[in-house]
């Protein structure tokens, strides 16, 4: 299907850094296009694919890693039409899992491969072995801002790299994300419903338009919460501006402190409170 591709293959065992130096390896063959564990990335962006950290079980990560699903094998092979894809990095665990992958897509065989141990130390590879083991942690090779909508409930961090090539040479910066899969010992991520209320009711204490929160539904979905809040507001403020600074104000605080995505929040004036003079 896409004849003129030049495919290269990036190569290793899980878990021992493929993905952390994934850009490096890509930018030292002047490929703009990487396909790992079921996303298409193009530079720091993803373009394209649903990730297979997402996976509810290893057994679904490996199917979707290798693009076993007509509908999202299709949605990366419009991408690399639509892009004009002229080189790739595949990454894989194993010979076969890039050359599988890259069959799976219609793309050329591979042409040359770079394993794991030509770019890093073995104390490297232990090193990011027992990060994976002991704390669950993966990494995507693109900036958080980038993944978060798509990873809303998991535990995120930014990762930042900066390498000198050597004297002379332009050096090598970039964000990646570090994030902890539902498949990892930890579990599946919740939050408790009154975790909210109290995250909205510190805001009450900081925000002096607003007296008191009188009710609050939560609905957890899959991607966020959906928020429906009753308040009490302060006599003498523009409600509707206050409404909306302490509506905002409380999306912020819920996205950074849980790393989960607000999907909707609706803050209703329910009652007015008089200060006493």
């Amino acid at each position: 299907m896409f004849k003129n591709i030049c495919v290269y293959g990036f190569v290793g065992p899980s878990g021992t850094g493929k993905s952390y130096r994934a850009q490096m390896v890509a930018g030292e063959k002047n490929v703009h296009f990487i396909i790992d564990d079921g996303l298409l990335i193009n530079d720091n962006r993803v373009i394209a694919g649903s990730s297979a950290k997402k996976a509810a079980t290893k057994i679904e990560t490996v199917k979707k890693a290798l693009f076993l699903h007509e509908e999202e094998k299709k949605e990366i092979q419009k991408a690399l039409k639509k892009y004009k894809v002229k080189s790739i990095l595949i990454l894989g665990t194993s010979d076969g899992m890039v050359e599988k992958i890259a069959e799976n897509l219609g793309l050329p065989k591979v042409q040359e491969k770079i394993y794991i141990n030509d770019v890093a130390t073995e104390e490297e590879m232990k090193t990011a072995k027992n990060i994976r083991v002991t704390e669950g942690k993966h990494v995507i090779p693109v900036p958080t801002f980038e993944i978060k909508k798509d990873f809303s409930g998991y535990l995120l961090d930014p990762l930042q790299i900066f390498k000198s090539k050597g004297k002379g040479k332009k050096p090598y910066v970039s964000e990646k994300s570090i994030i902890r899969p539902t498949f990892s010992y930890m579990g599946k991520f919740t939050i408790s419903d009154s975790v909210f209320r109290q995250i909205a009711e510190y805001q009450v204490e900081i925000n002096p338009e607003i007296h008191k929160v009188l009710r609050i539904r939560v609905q957890n979905y899959g991607e966020g919460p959906s928020i429906y809040m009753e308040v009490s507001v302060v006599y003498g403020y523009n409600i509707k501006n206050s409404l909306k600074e302490f509506k905002e104000k409380i999306i912020d605080e819920i996205e950074r402190l849980t790393a989960m995505n607000v999907i909707k929040i609706d803050v209703i004036a329910k009652s007015m409170y008089m200060p006493e003079k």
